[in-house]
């Protein structure tokens, strides 16, 4: 089987002549299904360019990316917008729901996009949010929550869609020591229950120290990529 995400001299670059910037600078880096990798560096480093291009929001500049044994390097938009719509899930830092929407709606939403019949997302809503734990509030608007019940919608909206790939950016970022701990078991659980592959930016380290493998950035390369029990 090949590598679920595979990119081989992948670089982003901004600019030109001598404002150009290098974003990412020809990264060769494999992910393998089923793994839970933490994606760390300092700011400017290439952590949120590569998460945009492995979710397909972004495309490189040189290089290659195969998804799944698929060249993804040169798909136009709307083929892009299959991939992302079909194979991957996003949860982001500032969770990004309907404020006024409840929560059920809100995880209908991604199955809205695929077309899916009313009756049949809202069941696949219900079992997504019984999965993070929030059956009880199904029918509560986004602020009627806290935030952390706020960033399990949104890990419910993320695989409601029953996704290969989950990317998360910084989802324990907006949140205290405790509720931060509650998110990361929850995605830890998805990980090892459903076998979803994690891919996660975040500058906290015992956050990543709950992943299987964590990927340094600096200025665009990849410095140090290490799994756990070769870092124990």
């Amino acid at each position: 089987m090949p590598p679920l995400i595979r990119v081989t001299g992948l670089s982003k670059v901004y600019g030109a002549g001598q404002s150009r910037l290098w974003a990412l600078n020809h990264v060769d880096l494999e992910i393998q299904s089923g793994e839970f990798v933490a994606i760390m560096g300092p700011s400017g480093s290439g952590k949120s360019t590569f998460m945009n291009i492995i979710g397909c929001l972004d495309v490189p500049t040189q290089g290659a990316y195969q998804f799944n044994g698929v060249e993804v390097t040169g798909l136009d938009h709307d083929r892009l917008a299959i991939l992302r719509r079909h194979y991957i899930g996003f949860v982001f830092q500032g969770f990004n729901l309907l404020a006024r929407t409840t929560a059920l709606e809100n995880v209908e939403l991604p199955l809205i996009y695929r077309r899916v019949d009313r009756g049949a997302r809202r069941q696949l809503a219900h079992e997504a949010l019984q999965t993070v734990k929030l059956e009880q509030w199904v029918d509560h608007t986004a602020n009627e929550l806290s935030v952390g019940q706020q960033q399990r919608v949104a890990i419910a909206r993320a695989i409601v869609t029953r996704p290969t790939l989950l990317l998360a950016d910084e989802p324990t970022g907006n949140l205290d020591s405790h509720t931060s701990q509650e998110i990361m078991a929850l995605i830890e659980a998805l990980n090892r229950e459903q076998g979803i592959t994690v891919v996660m930016v975040t500058h906290d380290p015992l956050v990543a120290a709950i992943a299987h493998r964590t990927v340094y950035f600096v200025d665009g390369h990849v410095t140090s990529d290490q799994h756990q029990s070769e870092s124990a």
